[in-house]
């Protein structure tokens, strides 16, 4: 069994960048705020959220013990 031990900074980063992803997608797909600005926004959090992940699964594979 393999294990990952994460320190805190790591962890805040994988959660970020999760929550960043699914409120994006939560976003585009409502239809409270105008479109405009909500896709706006959208797009944004998707865009964040997709370009941090690289750097999350770099650090979580660095952290992988045997």
């Amino acid at each position: 069994m393999k294990k990952v031990t994460l320190r805190l900074p790591v962890l805040g980063l994988i959660v970020a960048t999760r929550a960043a992803l699914a409120f994006g997608a939560g976003l585009l797909l409502s239809n409270k705020i105008p479109k405009a600005r909500r896709r706006a926004i959208g797009m944004t959090l998707v865009a964040i959220g997709a370009a941090t992940t690289v750097p999350a699964v770099v650090s979580v594979a660095g952290h992988v013990r045997e």
